[in-house]
């Protein structure tokens, strides 16, 4: 028989106690740095060398001793003797001696006896002379030896989220392999006699699985290893064994069989297997989910309308999986907008209110829970709190992009 929902926890509630069940992985694995890019490191990076690894030409001009330029301007400038040419990569074995310099690319390893460069832009060539036309001071446009990373320093530490300019740090020391955080498994089981998997004909009264692929598409894009199972029918032994095998991985998240139908056995199989922490949150859409943990492992409940369950993927399955992978929170880019209409909220349930952006205001797209262009129209989405019912044409939001 069915089982209404006898209480609801506020969102933040649900929200909190989702983040005190995560445990963040921990094992690891070793991979080359041009796989690196979004993982966590699970070490410390020590520099094992000097960044530069030598005195280097900062600028395109002429290696020389600054003292030779003194005195140097526009109306008198100082002439200096050209003895070698070095282009970037080349080493010379001249040694800049007074009143000479040697002409030098960006990069180049600074030749003996020079200690500044004066730039290209400040000098003029003749007959093998170099006219300097600006003074320059010792060190001046010279990358010093360990200026950018000096040996034994700590450049990375662990935990932190490798992007591109870390990726870099680790291939000016030489890192060919960095050691990370595993990618966490996660178990996707869609459920519900309704439903079919793609590639299979429907019989009557069928739709296609959805939220497989959107929730996976959540997964994966927040440092997960979607897993993804085939659809399961509604009966409690098939859904038991479902979840026994999805507990294996690092967390399983179950669509459809979270409401108070008949066939919602969900709940009774979370409760054999461990436990069930809340069961219905003040949110719309998406009312009926459920969290528990079993056998040590995060399990969602998520409700299988398309856009409830979509909108749970947002708001609880992403940053469940950012934590787990140890990724940081993401940030939400939120632009302010005006609503193009009248919202009616419903009050006491935090509402997920999908809108597009257009002409600078927000037209909400919803159309119903089980309608998955209410998301795939949407340009983001209105945090409508659970205290507010009302929201009037032309009043300004938070839109967070998608």
């Amino acid at each position: 028989m069915m089982r209404p929902f006898k209480s609801l926890i506020s969102l933040e509630e649900a929200l909190e106690i989702v983040k005190s069940a995560i445990k963040p992985i921990v094992r690891t694995e070793e991979i080359f740095i041009s796989d690196a890019n979004g993982r966590v490191l699970a070490e410390d990076v020590i520099a094992n060398m000097d960044v530069p690894p030598f005195d280097r030409a900062a600028m395109d001009g002429y290696a020389v001793r600054a003292e030779d330029t003194y005195g140097a301007n526009q109306f008198k400038p100082v002439i200096l003797k050209l003895i070698d040419v070095v282009r970037a990569g080349e080493v010379t074995e001249k040694k800049v001696g007074v009143n000479e310099c040697i002409q030098v690319a960006t990069g180049c390893k600074m030749p003996p006896g020079a200690d500044a460069v004066a730039m290209a832009e400040h000098a003029e060539q003749c007959e093998g002379k170099i006219k300097i036309f600006k003074p320059v001071h010792p060190r001046a446009n010279v990358s010093g030896k360990g200026e950018d990373i000096s040996a034994g320093s700590k450049v990375l530490s662990t935990g932190e989220h490798l992007n591109p300019s870390r990726v870099g740090t680790l291939a000016a020391l030489g890192i060919q392999k960095v050691r990370v955080y595993e990618r966490p498994e996660v178990a996707i089981v869609p459920t519900g006699s309704e439903v079919a998997n793609l590639g299979c004909e429907l019989k009557d009264a069928q739709v296609y699985d959805i939220n497989s692929y959107t929730l996976s598409a959540i997964v994966r894009e927040n440092g997960g290893v979607p897993i993804k199972f085939d659809v399961t029918p509604d009966n409690y032994e098939d859904v038991r064994n479902a979840m026994v095998n999805a507990l294996k991985y690092d967390m399983a998240v179950f669509s459809g069989g979270s409401s108070v139908g008949e066939s919602d056995i969900l709940c009774d199989a979370v409760r054999e297997l461990g436990d069930v922490l809340f069961h219905g949150v003040q949110i719309k859409p998406g009312k009926p989910i459920l969290f528990g943990v079993a056998r040590n492992k995060p399990v969602f409940g998520i409700p299988g309308y398309p856009t409830s369950c979509l909108s749970n993927g947002y708001r609880f399955l992403l940053p469940a999986a950012r934590q787990l992978a140890r990724l940081p929170k993401r940030k939400d880019i939120v632009v302010r907008s005006k609503l193009a209409q009248r919202v009616v909220s419903t009050l006491g349930r935090s509402q997920f209110l999908t809108v597009r952006l257009e002409d600078g205001f927000a037209h909400p797209v919803f159309k119903e829970s089980g309608a998955i262009t209410s998301m795939a129209d949407a340009d983001g989405y209105v945090d409508i709190p659970a205290n507010v019912d009302l929201l009037e044409k032309g009043e300004e939001v938070d839109v967070i992009l998608l």
